[in-house]
Formats: structure tokens, C-alpha cells, sequence
């Protein structure tokens, strides 16, 4: 406990309440939002525990309609809630207005993924007499909700990672009430989505709370089945401990830390070495390098001759500010760690900050592989980034085998030139990535089916991932029924099939 809240007093200073500010100005906006006492997250953690047999139980068209219903409350709501949002984190309408779609698109997504009723993983393997080695009992199993959930609002993404955002609609899709913990950065948007939610929702399958100690006070709760965190590796590690030391531990899906590297080869400096530095500087600096995919690392071959460039290109950006006075001073002194390792070189770096707000410039520093393997490297979160520079193929192999795990890991080579390089390359960046690009930057994170938004630790703790339709596995658990009269299975198992589920039947897909 006195470890959660030193680690969580020292990213927020608790005050009683959240106060929004506009990043552009540095002034209070909105009313504060008192934080919810311990009778409030007790009463909120009971309403998901009391509603969530009812939820559980809908019928998977009900379920879905209740996802599209949230969605166009959300949708209905955009004129008032994108200016909301803007004030409270200064990323402008147009970003704004295209993250609200993003969630929206999101619930719908979500709503189609349980309509189609694949995500429950029905399997029934008939009784067999005849099994080898020994006789088979009837065995029939499926994926069901694991009770009410915990979401920890993001900071960077106020609607598609904060209140309404993916962990939400992916809890809400496996049948699991939600009672989010309210980023303190957004509290005057966090109240308004919460309204639209409970108000679209059956009662108690949504709740929030605000406040450090709710947090804490909700990861411990007994009602609390998960938790889903996307956040600093400070407050994820100090939450996971919380919810590790439970008289009954429960799972914890964080999203944390991740440098992102970026690897050129070579030959594709030769083809095209001026456009991927374009590329890169464009990517570390997108959304004032605040995205988690943001590209932290630049590994280039010595001698690439591509300083002035980058140096060029980051002078030239415009930034907005960051989203809070907190994170522009941790940015503030991430640098001045950076600028401090020996052996740094700066490629682009001033200390002319705006009087008012909390905008910063972007940093851009070089420094040789061998001074990384000697010192390792932090993520600073922010428009900053290395440029890490390797004098051989076997020191690139070096530094990717002591690289920490990521998020996301980008190849730009010419396979037409090195193909059995680059074959090398992509197997070994999957090593240490959930997801892998190739002459592509990762800023952007697409919601599909197919979509991996996770990564070796430290970028999360688990395999599963945030952000894609696969993200409800992470609120579901398996049960088998064994040699269960069928008027007694769950409906999803029973012999008839009543609600025309795709179903795994004695080894053979159906449906």
C-alpha cells in the first residue's frame, strides 16, 4: 500500500479533487470533481457485482444492441463532448472529432463480434467409448464473462483509451459490468462520458470513481473480477502489485512503457535514406510524441550521413503542448537525463519553452551502440527521440537482443538487395514486438480483427492485446461442463444449437 501511493502521489498530487487545465494556456478549466470516498467505490463495485449475472446472461443480440446504443449516445453527444475534450487537453478538434469516430467504430466493432457469438469458443467433444487412450465423458466448454471490471482511464487518448474506450467496450462485449477510474486529466469530459454511459447501460453496469485512493481502493475491492490499465510503468507495476496481493489475486492487463525501436539497413538508407527521415521525424513527433507507438529509437548504420536531416526536419516541426504541467516538466528532465549520458551528441535540442501552457520543442539526440549496451535507455514520453548508431551487423544484433520489449518494432531494408538481412531482421524484431512493421512508421494503431496492440514486458504484462476484437479474451474465462444434462448446459452448449452459434464439434468447425 505505502508503496502504490508513493509511486501514484508522486505522478499526481492528490488534492481531494481533479482539476482540468487547458495545456495551450496552463488555466484551470470546468468544475473540479471531488474524489469518491470509500462508501461511493464500495457502492459502485457492488452495483457491477449485483448487475452483472443479468448482463452476463443477455442474449447475445441484446448485448450487442446495448454496444450500438452506447455508441450513438456517443454520437448524438459529439457537438458538446469533442470542445469538452479540447479544453482539457488542448489536441484540437480535428484530432478529437476523429478519436470520438474511432470509438464509436470501436462499440460497433464489438457489437458485431458478439452478434457473430465466435468470440464464446464453443467446443463440444461428444461422449466417445472407443477414445484412445481410455474412454472420453461428454465434454463441452466455452468462454464466459469473468465478472466486473476495472478500467484505468489513458491521458493521451481521451475517448478511444479513457472512459468509453477499448477496454470499456471490450469488458461490456464479454458480458463483464465496467467501473472505470477517471483520468485525472480530462475530469469535466470523464463525468460527461460516464452520464452517456450509465444512461445507455442497465444500472450498475457502468460505475466511475476519481481519485488516487479510489483507484487503489477498486483494484482491491472483492467485487472486482480484472483490471485493465493503460499507463506509466511506475503506476502499472505499483496497481499490478495491489491486485497481485488480494486475499484472491485477479488478473491485471497493463499497458506501459515502450521505446519502439526502428531498424535501417543499409541498403534502404542508399535507396531512400532523406524520405525515412522524414518519416521518422514526422513520427516521433505526431500528437507531440504522446502516442505509445510513438518511435523512440532510430538504429542506423554509422556513417548514414542523415544528421543534418533529422536535424532539419525537427527544427522544422510545430508542436502542440503536452497534456499537463506534469508531464511537461518529467519530459523536461527526461531530456536533460538523455543530454547528460556520455557519449550523447544533440542533433536538435533548445530550451526556448512558451511562457504560457505546456508546450515543449522536440529532441533529437545521437549516440553509438556500444554506449547503449554499456547504459541502456528509458522511454521519455514526449516528442523525444535517439538515434542510435551501429558500426557493424553484429553490434546491431547486440542491441536488439538487449533491447526491452516493445509495442511496436518498424524494418525499413530493400529485400530485393538483402533478402536473407531482412528475413533476419523481421524474425528478431518479432522477438521483442507485438507488432511489426515494415517501411512503415507505427503511429496509428488500426481496430481490426487481426489487430496486436501489446508487446514482451515491459510493454505490457501479458499477451493479450488492448486494442482489436481479440481484446474481450482478456474478460472471459474458460468453464467445461462434463456429462451435464443437456436442459441444464448453458444454452450456447446445448445439443440443439438454439441460438445458432459457430460451434467446434467433435474436432469439425460448424457454422
Amino acid at each position: 500500500m505505502a508503496d502504490y501511493d508513493a509511486v501514484m502521489i508522486s505522478m499526481q498530487q492528490d488534492e481531494g479533487q481533479d482539476q482540468g487545465f487547458d495545456p495551450r494556456t496552463g488555466e484551470p478549466v470546468g468544475q473540479p470533481v471531488p474524489h469518491t470516498g470509500s462508501a461511493d467505490v464500495d457502492r459502485a463495485a457492488r452495483a457491477a457485482a449485483e448487475a452483472a449475472p443479468a448482463l452476463a446472461d443477455l442474449p447475445l443480440h441484446a448485448r450487442a444492441e446495448l454496444l450500438r446504443g452506447v455508441a450513438a449516445a456517443l454520437e448524438s453527444a459529439r457537438d458538446e463532448l469533442v470542445p469538452l475534450a479540447d479544453a482539457e487537453t488542448g489536441l484540437g478538434e480535428a484530432r478529437l472529432s476523429g478519436e470520438l469516430t474511432r470509438t464509436t467504430v470501436q462499440l460497433e466493432m464489438f457489437a458485431d463480434l458478439v452478434a457473430d457469438g465466435s468470440f464464446l469458443e464453443v467446443i463440444i467433444d461428444h461422449a466417445d467409448a472407443s477414445a484412445r487412450p481410455a474412454p472420453r465423458p461428454d465434454l463441452r466448454r466455452m468462454l464466459v464473462p469473468i465478472g466486473p471490471v476495472a478500467v484505468f482511464g489513458a491521458g493521451n487518448f481521451p475517448f478511444a483509451f479513457s472512459v468509453a474506450g477499448g477496454d470499456t467496450a471490450s469488458a461490456l462485449a464479454a458480458g463483464c459490468p465496467v467501473v472505470v477510474k477517471a483520468h485525472p486529466g480530462h475530469p469535466g469530459l470523464s463525468v460527461r462520458t460516464g452520464q452517456i454511459l450509465a444512461a445507455a447501460l442497465p444500472a450498475g453496469a457502468f460505475g466511475m470513481v476519481h481519485g488516487l485512493a479510489a483507484g487503489q481502493e477498486l483494484v482491491s475491492h472483492p467485487a472486482i473480477a480484472a483490471v485493465g490499465f493503460t499507463g506509466s510503468p511506475a503506476g502499472g507495476q505499483a496497481l499490478m502489485a495491489l491486485a497481485a496481493a488480494r486475499p484472491e489475486p485477479i488478473p491485471f492487463y497493463a499497458e506501459m512503457g515502450s521505446l519502439n525501436p526502428t531498424v535501417v539497413t543499409p541498403a534502404a538508407v542508399d535507396a531512400r535514406g532523406e524520405e525515412i527521415a522524414r518519416g521518422f521525424v514526422g513520427s516521433y513527433t505526431m500528437g507531440s510524441g504522446q502516442f505509445c507507438t510513438k518511435p523512440g529509437l532510430l538504429l542506423l548504420p554509422a556513417g548514414h550521413g542523415l544528421s543534418d536531416h533529422l536535424a532539419e526536419q525537427s527544427a522544422a516541426v510545430t508542436l502542440g503542448p503536452l497534456l499537463s504541467a506534469r508531464i511537461r516538466d518529467a519530459f523536461t528532465q527526461g531530456v536533460a537525463e538523455l543530454l547528460s549520458k556520455p557519449g550523447t551528441r544533440v542533433l536538435h535540442s533548445t530550451s526556448t519553452v512558451d511562457a504560457q501552457g505546456f508546450a515543449v520543442p522536440p529532441a533529437l539526440v545521437a549516440v553509438d551502440a556500444a554506449e547503449v549496451l554499456r547504459g541502456g535507455l528509458q522511454e521519455c514520453f514526449g516528442p523525444a527521440a535517439v538515434v542510435v548508431e551501429y558500426a557493424s551487423a553484429a553490434e546491431l544484433d547486440e542491441l536488439l537482443e538487449a533491447l526491452p520489449g516493445s509495442l511496436t518494432a518498424t524494418l525499413h531494408a530493400q529485400p530485393e538487395a538483402e533478402p536473407e538481412l531482412a528475413l533476419d531482421l523481421l524474425e528478431r524484431l518479432g522477438r521483442r514486438a507485438g507488432r511489426v512493421i515494415f517501411d512503415g512508421w507505427p503511429t496509428g494503431v488500426a481496430v481490426s480483427w487481426a489487430q496486436h496492440h501489446g508487446g514482451p514486458w515491459p510493454a505490457t504484462n501479458s499477451a493479450h492485446t488492448s486494442v482489436g476484437m481479440t481484446a474481450v479474451r482478456r474478460f472471459q474465462r474458460p468453464v467445461a461442463y462434463q456429462n451435464v444434462p443437456d436442459a441444464l448446459l448453458p444454452q450456447a452448449l446445448r445439443e440443439a444449437n438454439p441460438a445458432g452459434l459457430p460451434r467446434r464439434v467433435d474436432g469439425a468447425m460448424h457454422g
